[in-house]
């Protein structure tokens, strides 16, 4: 296949042109070149700036456009309108955030959150903005395949927020764990997200999927980091209440942990329709694996504000 790539060099990107150049597909990077610019010699390289002006892609035909790289509405308008007639099939990763309703376990085809200002851009309007971009591109390609990924984990993810647990039970020592071992956590690794996502590119997949993996317990998710470190950390769990009362902010200040009302089903995701499509999960312990493999040889430093501070996690469990 010929493929149009918006983006491609970071994280989801990055993993969709891995492999889909070793799958011997022919690729082309649409892209500024400021990030990871020396990614993929192999892939046809076309520098510009999305948010302006598509025009070098101007005459030219692929099979596919992979759009991983924008929550604007604004921006995939003008890449719809660039590429109407470019490519048959158009494929733009969402978020399950689109979600208005995150109470109960989000199914495709549930209500999705609505822009009270269609000028508003701020990140706070994330999922609202998110859904935006999915009516543009499917008012333009009414056969395009909207995917809607939880969080996406692995190497080279900039966010830390899965990275946190890995690198922190290898540590070892008293491990402070939020709320229950019992609470669930749901995220996907990147391969297993790129490779499904290009399955489903080739095979002229379209309609809306939640992309991300199935719900497992938090307690799980820890025993598997001590397991794959050989650690000797000793998890003692703080009831939610407690930390929210503390005022640990959720999901950063703690990555996977979400207590807030009305977001109790963040983590229960129903992701049946993409298993049925042939999403595939490898094993924990190999994403866990990996991980650690790629943070002792990162290639950035870690991200700022994500994780408790080992004096903060002291202080919260002399307190507990």
């Amino acid at each position: 296949m010929k493929l149009l790539v918006l983006g491609g060099t970071r994280f989801l990107g990055r993993a969709l042109v891995h492999d889909a150049l070793a799958r011997g597909h022919d690729v082309t990077l649409f892209n500024r070149g400021q990030t990871n610019a020396e990614l993929f010699p192999e892939a046809e390289r076309v520098r510009g700036d999305r948010t302006r002006d598509l025009a070098a892609l101007r005459g030219r035909e692929w099979d596919a456009v992979l759009d991983v790289a924008t929550f604007l509405p604004r921006v995939v308008r003008l890449s719809v309108d660039a590429l109407r007639t470019a490519a048959a099939r158009y494929v733009y990763v969402s978020s399950v955030s689109v979600y208005a309703d995150q109470s109960v376990p989000p199914v495709e085809g549930a209500a999705v959150a609505e822009l009270g200002d269609p000028d508003d851009e701020r990140i706070e309007s994330y999922g609202a903005l998110k859904a935006a971009c999915e009516r543009v591109v499917q008012d333009a390609d009414p056969e395009a395949l909207i995917v809607r990924p939880g969080l996406i984990v692995g190497p080279h993810d900039p966010t830390d927020r899965f990275t946190y647990w890995p690198v922190r039970v290898a540590e070892g020592g008293e491990v402070l764990a939020p709320g229950s071992p019992d609470d669930p956590v749901q995220f996907v690794d990147v391969r297993d997200l790129a490779a499904w996502i290009l399955d489903a590119a080739e095979r002229g997949t379209a309609g809306v999927f939640n992309a991300t993996g199935t719900s497992r317990p938090f307690g799980e998710l820890l025993e598997a980091c001590r397991a794959v470190c050989r650690s000797d950390a000793r998890f003692t769990w703080i009831a939610s209440e407690t930390l929210l009362a503390a005022g640990v902010e959720e999901w950063m200040g703690i990555p996977l942990w979400i207590a807030s009302p009305g977001w109790q089903a963040a983590n229960r995701v129903v992701v049946d329709k993409a298993i049925g499509a042939g999403l595939r999960f490898r094993p924990l312990e190999e994403t866990i694996r990996d991980t650690l493999a790629w943070h002792a040889d990162r290639e950035w430093p870690a991200a700022e504000g994500v994780g408790l501070s080992r004096e903060r996690e002291r202080e919260l469990l002399a307190g507990a």
